[in-house]
């Protein structure tokens, strides 16, 4: 394995071509040079300098100026590594929980966002139902999460209001027959909105179809086989608002934590998506 402090000589050497302004930049002595540049080529076994007969002025070989250009490709790592280690903070990951039924395009594209102005950060994130996510929050598994509530049911460090409708696919129709529900998992606040609007509104209903993914409601709902409640931000081109089912309230979108200091990373991530979010 090749000495890096051996390397260090040998570029300043042949960047100097003198031993003795070479040992000036790292502190050596011009006999110390000499011995660390025969000491390095006897390591590979190759003559890497040529030296005048004064001693005054030195060029390097072909297999020097070779070496050197190595040399240099290596202390310029070396010297990354160690800046990297000395930023902890920036490699640390950053844990964000992101709602299943939130468009994980939509998310990605705002992650992308950040990685692109924030290069050293290390975004990690987990998906699950909003209720779940809580749970890692306060149980330390998430730094930050973004979910989705009532309106005002606790603190968080930005908040959104999300404004919901019913969608159905194109030609699809009402009767009176019970409405065909295709839902998100217990625990889903859009899944709360649409059955106790649909209670309160005294219409029967069936559930038709189930999904964890906003991908997969939304594609039943395009394709025709259930209605259901999404925000304004989800509606697909695809589908069309249903108008003619009870008004609903809207929910609310929050960015929360476990309520400890943020590291700066953490506080940069939660700025950037108080801009970024829009509900």
């Amino acid at each position: 394995m090749l000495d890096l402090e051996l390397l260090k000589t040998l570029v300043c050497v042949v960047d100097e071509r003198s031993f003795t302004r070479a040992g000036e930049r790292v502190h050596r002595t011009q006999s110390t040079v000499s011995q660390q540049i025969r000491k390095l080529e006897q390591a590979v076994g190759r003559d890497l300098l040529l030296r005048d007969r004064g001693g005054n002025s030195v060029t390097p070989t072909e297999h020097g100026e070779l070496l050197a250009n190595y040399a240099r490709r290596l202390l310029a790592l070396s010297q990354e590594a160690e800046d990297a280690l000395l930023s902890p903070t920036e490699i640390a990951p950053v844990r964000v929980g992101v709602p299943e039924d939130f468009d994980a395009k939509r998310m990605a594209a705002m992650l992308a966002g950040f990685a692109a102005v924030r290069p050293g950060a290390r975004l990690e994130t987990v998906s699950g139902m909003s209720i779940d996510l809580r749970r890692k929050v306060a149980e330390g598994e998430v730094d930050i999460a973004l979910i989705k509530r009532e309106p005002g049911s606790g603190d968080a460090l930005c908040t959104w209001a999300e404004s919901l409708v019913w969608v159905k696919g194109k030609g699809v129709k009402l009767g009176d027959e019970p409405v065909p529900l295709a839902l998100f998992p217990q625990g889903c606040i859009y899944r709360q909105r649409a059955i106790r609007s649909l209670d309160k509104a005294r219409r029967r209903w069936r559930v038709a179809f189930g999904s964890h993914s906003l991908t997969g409601i939304q594609a039943a709902v395009a394709s025709g086989l259930g209605i259901s409640v999404l925000p304004t931000t989800a509606v697909l081109p695809s589908h069309r608002v249903c108008s003619d089912l009870p008004e609903l309230p809207p929910t609310e979108l929050a960015l929360v934590t476990a309520g400890g200091t943020l590291n700066a990373v953490q506080l940069a991530l939660v700025k950037y998506l108080e801009t970024e979010v829009v509900a």
